[in-house]
């Protein structure tokens, strides 16, 4: 008897695992973050140089398939002779601890001010509401800049400015979340059986608002890697002897006309990291939701 082949109508009730196979996974780009991840966890240890390493000598080298390139400096080296691919790699390092803290504070931040105003309603919802409007009304980039110029420029500073930036995004979207979960009747029940908001928050809120959660830090990957570029490239983000993409990117700007490859390969790496976390995030989406869920 042959097997019943499985259509669009059993998705919902397929398996996680059994889902995860059958839908098109973004392979490519789920290698590409893998490949930064390693390069993270790596750091100067797998590098080929010191990403600090000066050598004035073989300053301008080209990468390895132009002529005067070599193979010792794949992707060629900097005005100051330093390797241009070990400061890819050390900057991802750098890029990967931003994300991580900048994504981590301001989703813990955002989520409970959302689920507080969602929740409470009132004039608390009102209070978080109105700060987060404000917040929003103010151009990003600028606000950035205010708390830049009042803090000494460096890697926590960035991480700070970030999350005081980007935490609206999970109150707003959390919250239009948890109007819609707390009318829901197990969280009726919840409250009849006596418990209390943090017992409802742990168990029935956060439960069901976590795949959003996911997505939601997925897509910001690439926009906090860009927003810190964007301050490392104006000189108010990361700081030497440290190494980021961005601030690579404003090291080389000077020299675009005849050492293209110092400002293209470190500009590269923040297109492919951001467009991998990008579909990563929209291939998320459709798999966690089962509105959108397909084959």
């Amino acid at each position: 008897m042959a097997p019943t082949p499985v259509t669009v109508a059993d998705a919902p009730q397929l398996p996680f695992l059994v889902r995860f196979r059958l839908k098109g996974t973004p392979w490519i780009p789920i290698l590409i973050l893998l490949l930064i991840i390693v390069a993270a966890m790596g750091g100067e240890s797998i590098a080929p140089h010191d990403p600090n390493g000066l050598d004035l000598g073989a300053a301008f080298r080209p990468p390895f398939w132009q002529a005067g390139g070599s193979y010792d400096y794949l992707l060629g080296t900097d005005n100051l002779g330093r390797d241009v691919l070990s400061r890819i790699i050390a900057g991802a390092r750098v890029s990967a601890i931003v994300v991580l803290y900048a994504i981590g504070f301001s989703g813990a931040i955002g989520t409970m001010l959302g689920i507080m105003a969602g929740y409470f309603g009132g004039i608390v919802d009102m209070i978080i509401v109105r700060i987060t409007e404000i917040m929003m009304a103010i151009p990003t980039l600028a606000l950035a800049l205010i708390f830049t110029a009042t803090m000494d420029p460096g890697l926590s500073t960035v991480i700070i400015v970030i999350v005081l930036t980007y935490w609206t995004w999970y109150a707003r979207i959390i919250r239009s979340e948890i109007l819609s979960l707390r009318e829901r009747d197990y969280v009726a029940f919840a409250k009849v059986a006596g418990c209390g908001p943090v017992t409802i928050f742990l168990r029935h809120l956060v439960p069901n608002i976590f795949n959003t959660l996911v997505v939601l830090m997925t897509l910001q990957v690439g926009q906090v890697i860009i927003f810190e570029a964007s301050l490392s490239f104006l000189g108010v983000g990361i700081q030497p002897p440290d190494t980021s993409w961005g601030l690579m990117l404003a090291d080389a700007r000077q020299y675009i006309t005849y050492a293209w490859w110092g400002i293209t390969m470190p500009g590269i790496a923040i297109i492919l990291t951001c467009l991998s976390s990008n579909l990563i995030g929209d291939w998320l989406r459709d798999l966690l939701d089962p509105k959108r869920r397909q084959l």
